[in-house]
């Protein structure tokens, strides 16, 4: 048996965070991470582009839904300005896209990672590489290493185990049974950010892969202007995500496939169309619309309405039959948790006393596009905060 006097269990973004935190105060850290590298889901989300971020912005916490009160003191104490500044101080260049997105100006994750532990190592944080966290035995930490079980007894300890997503990449949710086991309350998790399940027609193939641009899509309260792609297995991508909470939680979901265009001029256009033009005809010609929402209207609005009226509202409304949402694994995040109510204002288990928690394992979701990386981060630095203050006296 060993003691550190700070352990940090998940080497994901907010582990990372507070280890830095801890670390920068002078603390000795020691971070535990079960896989054979760091921070795999977040190199794996930098591959198209790593958006670390989005410019201040009124509401800006708004995206958190219920969780916004609890969240917005951690994203204020270390928001969008903060987390700019930091990836500078990282040389890391960053700049703002036109939707409000962050970037770092190499795109990739993996030179602000190397960085990242580069200042780690120099501030004296050692990081353990396939170290499993198994659980408690007694009032120790147990784990699973290279070199045997091993058991750990710091007098701080932060868990950042992330969400019930990608078990490839380290997070599997499997921790939410030992928490469980020591009774701390946990919300059931649910996917979020992910892609819809379609029963495609076979006439719907030649469009897999294909992109839908000039399209929004509404399901209860949420409305997304957000790209999407028709894929074999359904519909994904950004603009899909951005309302998957709601058609998780049974909303129907609408495609508007003419955003741009009223539902009566839409139809005054149908009206001009020549007598007895077929629908797709109808569909290219009168409304222009690309082959993407042609084959969507086809696919999902049939029977279709004869009256030009009919036709012109079914279109800005089409009703999408699915069947239902992807499987969890594969959601970019998940919902549930670690409930507010077991954790202090630090973000300490109230069942637990010592063991802090931050990132995905707490019982928030958020859309893409910044938010997530943003409150992973700053849960990060508010539980090392915090668990700095514990090993100071504070």
């Amino acid at each position: 048996m060993s003691a550190t006097p700070a352990l940090v269990i998940g080497a994901g973004p907010a582990g990372l965070m507070a280890a830095e935190v801890l670390s920068a105060r002078g603390h000795a850290v020691t971070v535990a991470e079960a896989m054979p590298s760091p921070a795999r889901k977040f190199l794996m989300a930098g591959r198209s582009g790593l958006n670390i971020t989005r410019t201040p912005a009124p509401g800006f916490c708004e995206a958190y839904g219920e969780a916004a009160p609890w969240l917005a003191p951690m994203v204020a104490a270390f928001g969008p300005a903060e987390i700019r500044a930091w990836a500078e101080g990282l040389g890391q260049e960053t700049f703002a896209g036109s939707t409000g997105r962050v970037f770092p100006r190499a795109m990739k994750a993996s030179p602000l990672l190397r960085a990242w532990l580069a200042r780690l190592e120099g501030q004296g944080a050692a990081l353990r590489r396939r170290w499993r966290w198994t659980g408690w035995q007694g009032e120790a930490l147990r784990f699973d290493t290279p070199e045997g079980p091993r058991l750990e007894t710091p007098a701080a300890t932060i868990l950042a185990l992330g969400g019930a997503s990608w078990a490839r990449l380290g997070s599997d949710g499997g921790w939410a049974s030992l928490l469980a086991a020591r009774g701390v309350a946990l919300a059931p998790f649910r996917p979020a950010n992910v892609g819809l399940a379609v029963d495609w027609s076979p006439a719907m193939a030649p469009r897999f892969g294909e992109p839908v641009k000039a399209a929004a899509l509404r399901a209860g309260p949420l409305v997304s202007r957000g790209e999407f792609v028709i894929s074999a297995r359904g519909l994904e991508g950004g603009g899909i995500y951005a309302v998957s909470a709601a058609v998780r939680d049974g909303a129907p979901l609408v495609i508007d496939l003419l955003p741009d265009l009223s539902e009566a001029e839409a139809a005054a256009r149908l009206a001009r169309a020549r007598r007895g033009e077929s629908l797709a005809n109808r569909l290219r010609k009168a409304l222009r619309l690309d082959p993407a929402r042609r084959a969507l209207a086809m696919e999902f609005a049939r029977p279709a309405p004869e009256a030009p009226a009919a036709l012109a509202a079914r279109l800005k409304a089409l009703p999408v039959a699915h069947a239902g949402l992807r499987p969890m694994d594969e959601a970019i995040s998940t919902a549930g948790g670690v409930s507010r109510a077991a954790l202090d204002e630090g973000l300490m288990l109230r069942a637990v006393p010592g063991v802090h928690c931050a990132g995905e394992m707490l019982d928030w979701e958020a859309p893409t596009g910044g938010w997530l990386l943003t409150a992973c981060l700053a849960t990060g630095r508010h539980a090392g905060l915090a668990a700095a203050a514990r090993l100071e006296g504070g």
